[in-house]
């Protein structure tokens, strides 16, 4: 087995505030919506891409893959969602096999009282932070590593590498 090649201690220091970052900012965006909404991070995620998804639904697979969740979490939220009123799933007309997973007007009445808290919670500690050419590496930057991972998961000899293929 050949030595790893290691990061260098510049790549290391970036790569420690990237995780950092990652950790600090899911935290102060679960606890913004927590105490403004009473939801977490994760819910408010879901029920934001079901609002624009049209027709406010979208196939559980596809769901999970945007959210970046396992199936399985992935089914106990919408479970929770669809027990508080804010979700509901039905058969896809498309696929007899696959379930809908379709945001209700009390989802929608939800997402409009927590969205400007969120946005402005974003914008303060992410865009606010950021010049105009920032905000186009962060894009391009995170556009780039997000390739790369599924690349990864395509070539990696682990099946279900990333979590919307995992059960």
């Amino acid at each position: 087995m050949t030595s790893p090649r290691w990061l260098t201690p510049e790549e290391l220091r970036a790569w420690i505030n990237f995780l950092d970052c990652s950790t600090l900012l899911n935290d102060y965006l679960d606890q913004q919506l927590r105490r403004d909404a009473a939801m977490t991070h994760a819910d408010y995620s879901l029920l934001a891409r079901l609002s624009v998804a049209p027709d406010r639904a979208l196939g559980m697979s596809l769901l999970a893959e945007q959210l970046k969740f396992t199936r399985s979490r992935l089914t106990r939220a919408v479970i929770r969602l669809e027990e508080s009123g804010y979700v509901r799933r039905r058969e896809d007309p498309a696929d007899g096999r696959g379930q809908l997973a379709e945001l209700t007007e009390a989802g929608m009445e939800l997402m409009a009282k927590a969205a400007p808290g969120h946005v402005t919670a974003v914008r303060r500690v992410v865009f606010d932070a950021l010049s105009p050419e920032q905000v186009e590496q962060l894009a391009t930057i995170t556009a780039t590593v997000l390739a790369s991972l599924k690349q990864a998961d395509e070539e990696d000899a682990y099946p279900a590498a990333l979590p919307w293929h995992r059960r």
